[in-house]
């Protein structure tokens, strides 16, 4: 098996960008409808904030990997 075989297809790539977009996305009202409640949890709040900068960190980390590196 070489390395080739491992890395996963551009095709996987860009669905799971779309997941994690989708994921991103529905943390981030989650954490709005939370906030807007009348005794906000914000212990919870927190929590969704960190899962949504994973999220955005490993949305930029795929979308590094899609970008062709150009040498200037």
């Amino acid at each position: 098996m070489n390395d080739d075989e491992m890395e996963p297809t551009e095709e996987a790539l860009k669905a799971r960008l779309a997941d994690l977009r989708q994921d991103h996305a529905d943390f981030d009202a989650a954490v709005q409808a939370i906030a807007l409640s009348p005794l906000p949890d914000m212990l919870l709040i927190g929590r969704l904030k960190r899962k949504k900068l994973a999220l955005k960190d490993e949305i930029a980390r795929i979308e590094d990997m899609l970008t062709p590196d150009i040498i200037a």
